[in-house]
Protein backbone atom coordinates (compact mmCIF):
# COMPACT_ATOMS: atom_id res chain seq x y z
CA UNK A 1 0.00 0.00 0.00
CA UNK A 2 1.36 3.68 -0.59
CA UNK A 3 -0.19 6.41 1.28
CA UNK A 4 1.31 9.35 -0.62
CA UNK A 5 -2.13 10.75 -2.33
CA UNK A 6 -4.39 11.16 -1.41
CA UNK A 7 -4.17 11.18 2.54
CA UNK A 8 -7.18 9.96 4.06
CA UNK A 9 -5.84 10.51 7.60
CA UNK A 10 -5.63 14.42 7.39
CA UNK A 11 -8.91 16.00 8.31
CA UNK A 12 -9.62 17.91 4.99
CA UNK A 13 -13.10 18.76 5.20
CA UNK A 14 -13.99 22.84 5.17
CA UNK A 15 -15.53 24.21 8.75
CA UNK A 16 -17.73 27.67 9.13
CA UNK A 17 -17.71 29.17 12.13
CA UNK A 18 -19.60 31.64 13.46
CA UNK A 19 -18.52 33.84 16.45
CA UNK A 20 -21.36 33.23 19.07
CA UNK A 21 -22.78 36.49 19.68
CA UNK A 22 -23.82 38.27 23.10
CA UNK A 23 -27.45 38.56 22.31
CA UNK A 24 -28.61 40.98 24.83
CA UNK A 25 -25.70 43.43 23.73
CA UNK A 26 -24.97 43.06 20.10
CA UNK A 27 -28.12 42.07 18.43
CA UNK A 28 -31.16 43.95 17.87
CA UNK A 29 -34.46 42.72 19.47
CA UNK A 30 -36.76 43.60 16.20
CA UNK A 31 -34.22 43.22 13.80
CA UNK A 32 -35.22 39.66 12.75
CA UNK A 33 -38.84 40.75 11.93
CA UNK A 34 -37.27 43.04 9.27
CA UNK A 35 -34.00 41.10 8.31
CA UNK A 36 -35.32 38.52 5.64
CA UNK A 37 -36.75 41.45 3.96
CA UNK A 38 -33.49 43.74 4.03
CA UNK A 39 -31.80 40.53 2.63
CA UNK A 40 -34.19 40.74 -0.46
CA UNK A 41 -31.41 42.41 -3.01
CA UNK A 42 -28.90 40.08 -1.88
CA UNK A 43 -31.31 36.87 -2.81
CA UNK A 44 -31.48 38.94 -6.10
CA UNK A 45 -28.32 39.90 -6.44
CA UNK A 46 -27.38 35.86 -5.56
CA UNK A 47 -29.22 34.66 -7.65
CA UNK A 48 -27.90 35.66 -10.98
CA UNK A 49 -24.21 34.98 -8.93
CA UNK A 50 -25.20 31.46 -8.32
CA UNK A 51 -26.07 31.05 -12.11
CA UNK A 52 -22.86 32.58 -13.57
CA UNK A 53 -21.30 30.17 -10.49
CA UNK A 54 -22.26 26.97 -12.15
CA UNK A 55 -20.95 28.43 -15.64
CA UNK A 56 -17.84 29.31 -14.52
CA UNK A 57 -17.19 25.90 -12.02
CA UNK A 58 -17.84 24.01 -15.68
CA UNK A 59 -15.69 26.17 -17.42
CA UNK A 60 -12.98 25.83 -14.87
CA UNK A 61 -13.56 22.10 -14.72
CA UNK A 62 -12.74 21.31 -18.21
CA UNK A 63 -9.60 23.98 -17.47
CA UNK A 64 -8.31 21.71 -14.69
CA UNK A 65 -8.87 18.68 -16.97
CA UNK A 66 -6.75 20.32 -19.59
CA UNK A 67 -4.14 22.19 -17.81
CA UNK A 68 -4.06 20.90 -14.64
CA UNK A 69 -4.40 23.35 -12.01
CA UNK A 70 -7.26 25.97 -11.37
CA UNK A 71 -7.32 29.52 -12.97
CA UNK A 72 -7.08 32.03 -10.15
CA UNK A 73 -9.11 34.38 -11.25
CA UNK A 74 -11.92 31.74 -11.70
CA UNK A 75 -10.86 30.29 -8.12
CA UNK A 76 -11.10 34.24 -6.62
CA UNK A 77 -15.00 34.65 -8.21
CA UNK A 78 -15.91 31.06 -6.91
CA UNK A 79 -14.56 31.64 -3.19
CA UNK A 80 -16.26 35.31 -3.64
CA UNK A 81 -20.04 34.07 -4.63
CA UNK A 82 -19.68 31.41 -1.82
CA UNK A 83 -18.24 34.11 0.62
CA UNK A 84 -21.43 36.44 -0.15
CA UNK A 85 -23.58 33.35 -0.04
CA UNK A 86 -22.41 32.55 3.79
CA UNK A 87 -22.61 36.40 4.95
CA UNK A 88 -25.86 36.90 3.92
CA UNK A 89 -27.05 33.17 5.66
CA UNK A 90 -25.42 34.73 8.43
CA UNK A 91 -27.14 37.84 8.48
CA UNK A 92 -30.87 36.76 7.22
CA UNK A 93 -31.29 32.68 8.55
CA UNK A 94 -28.53 32.08 10.82
CA UNK A 95 -29.46 35.48 12.76
CA UNK A 96 -26.01 35.69 14.20
CA UNK A 97 -25.16 39.12 13.48
CA UNK A 98 -27.04 42.67 13.00
CA UNK A 99 -24.56 43.53 10.58
CA UNK A 100 -25.67 44.12 6.91
CA UNK A 101 -23.60 42.06 4.26
CA UNK A 102 -21.63 44.57 1.88
CA UNK A 103 -22.89 44.13 -1.52
CA UNK A 104 -19.13 42.36 -2.80
CA UNK A 105 -17.26 39.21 -3.53
CA UNK A 106 -14.13 40.14 -1.53
CA UNK A 107 -13.51 40.42 2.31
Amino acid sequence: MDDRYPSTTDHQSVHLDYAYPDAERELNRWLPLVKWFLAIPHYVMLFFLNIALVVVVIIAWFAILFTGHYPRRMFDFVEGVIRWNSRVAAYALVLVTDQYPPFRLSL
